[in-house]
């Protein structure tokens, strides 16, 4: 008997299939200023921009014709928002109806509560996709149109809009933004984006209906906003503002040593926001303290927020995860936070979602260190550890800063951080669902025994 895919099987596809036909695409002549590139690049390139990282082993910008490049354009479009969005749209023009996994897949991606009909959600975050994107071109053709021709500064704007927006961090410059660390306009504009595309739709949505013009159906604003939405605001706000503190203060010495205040803090600030996902620089990381790559490591594993564009375990887990074991420490059986109680499923997601994004990530490290360091003895390869580590969850969190060592990796190399590209994208729970059996003993419970804990 034939068993129907499930939503999971069905979202996997779709990413596989698109990056899969970005790879076979990328080969084609036409798209390299050279000869061309080898398959494993062209699909280590492709789940890049699906997977809306920013990890690159050619350089973006010279490696590439315009026609590559606008190739890579549309696959992080489509990656950003997912192929399911688009599909679900073009059915929607056409005057179908989406199909019920469609609509399982959408609710699971955007939506924290049942939606009575996807264009009542898919048709508001396509229309703000586009909205945001468009002012963001606008904005970086304001200071590009003084540097290059109109139709290259036009190219230029909305590659880097869709790029921040998507929070893929693909950069047409080599050295990323950092020639621009002290452009106001070029550093805010980019924020700007980041944030947008990183902080949820539903969380815009909701935005919107409490401080926008639009008013419900009793023609009354929204009173307040959701637990969900609050959530992601704090902890978003407190990482920003946490993240920026501790690089300027970390490296005021250092790295932003020599430069004028205001310097300083556009570029503390800007690093605290790509960090966490898009994967844009301002100063060479592999030049940054170790406290500060570290701590930078745990923003980029938090990650954006659910409904979004970027990756990591998502802010709200985090929230939820420490308010777990802060109740724990209080001796409270139930998570508490903002005066509300976490539902001990979603409490239970969370802690599942943390550990199995720290094994993951652990064992394709472990791997990394085994293949990569060869004959390199023990003593000298001491300080690589940070290094492939920095790498690791950069790519799992489709985050796409470097230290540096993912233009170097072999074949063995790219192919682990494609694979944690891939599972950074959909979640390890994603994929874990994909395969369990459909049927399973959900009432069946064992008798209990007590375990020492701690």
């Amino acid at each position: 008997m034939i068993r129907k895919s499930t939503p999971q099987q069905q979202l996997i596809a779709s990413f596989i299939l698109l990056i899969l036909v970005g790879s076979v695409t990328l080969m084609l002549p036409g798209m390299t200023t050279n000869a061309g590139m080898s398959y494993i690049d062209a699909l280590f390139t492709s789940t890049s921009a699906v997977c809306v990282t920013g990890l690159v082993v050619k350089d973006t910008g010279g490696d590439f014709t315009r026609l590559g490049q606008w190739v890579l354009l549309a696959l992080i479009q489509l990656g950003g928002l997912g192929i399911m969005t688009f599909s679900t749209i073009f059915l929607l023009i056409l005057g179908k109806q989406p199909s019920l996994t469609q609509d399982t897949v959408l609710q699971d991606t955007f939506a924290c509560s049942p939606m009575r009909s996807p264009r009542t959600l898919i048709v508001p975050v396509v229309l703000f996709t586009f909205a945001v994107e468009f002012v963001g071109v606008a904005l970086y053709f304001l200071h590009w149109i003084r540097e290059v021709s109109v139709n290259d500064a036009m190219f230029i704007s909305l590659f880097h809009a869709v790029s921040a927006f998507c929070n893929a961090g693909f950069c047409l410059f080599p050295d990323s933004f950092t020639r621009y660390q002290g452009n106001i306009l070029i550093n805010l504009n980019t924020v700007f984006l980041i944030i947008a595309g990183g902080i949820g739709f539903l969380v815009l949505l909701e935005l919107y209906q409490r401080f926008g013009r639009n008013k419900g159906k009793n023609g009354r604003r929204r009173k307040s906003l959701s637990l969900h939405a609050k959530l992601t605001l704090l902890t978003t706000s407190i990482l920003i503002l946490g993240g920026a503190v501790f690089f300027f203060l970390v490296e005021y010495n250092d790295t932003l040593s020599g430069m004028d205040f205001s310097d300083r803090v556009l570029i503390s600030v800007f690093q605290s926001v790509t960090a966490r996902t898009a994967g844009f620089n301002t100063v060479n990381f592999s030049l940054l303290s170790n406290a500060t790559l570290f701590f930078f490591i745990i923003l980029m594993f938090i990650g954006a927020s659910p409904g979004s564009c970027g990756g990591g375990i998502k802010t709200t887990t985090a929230a939820v995860f420490f308010a777990l074991v802060l109740s724990r420490l209080r001796g409270q059986t139930d998570t508490m936070i903002m005066n509300r109680t976490i539902s001990k499923q979603a409490t239970a997601r969370a802690v599942a979602v943390v550990i199995s994004s720290g094994l993951v990530i652990t064992a394709m490290v472990v791997i990394l260190l085994l293949t990569q360091l060869g004959g390199i003895s023990h003593v000298q390869s001491r300080g690589m550890f940070l290094e492939y580590f920095f790498e690791a969850v950069s790519a799992f969190s489709t985050v796409g800063l470097s230290m540096g060592k993912t233009s170097g990796l072999d074949a063995i190399g790219k192919s682990l951080i494609i694979v944690l590209m891939f599972v950074g994208r959909l979640g390890p729970l994603t994929l874990a669902f994909s395969i369990r059996p459909r049927e399973t003993a959900a009432h069946l419970k064992y008798s209990e025994e007590a375990v020492m804990i701690g």
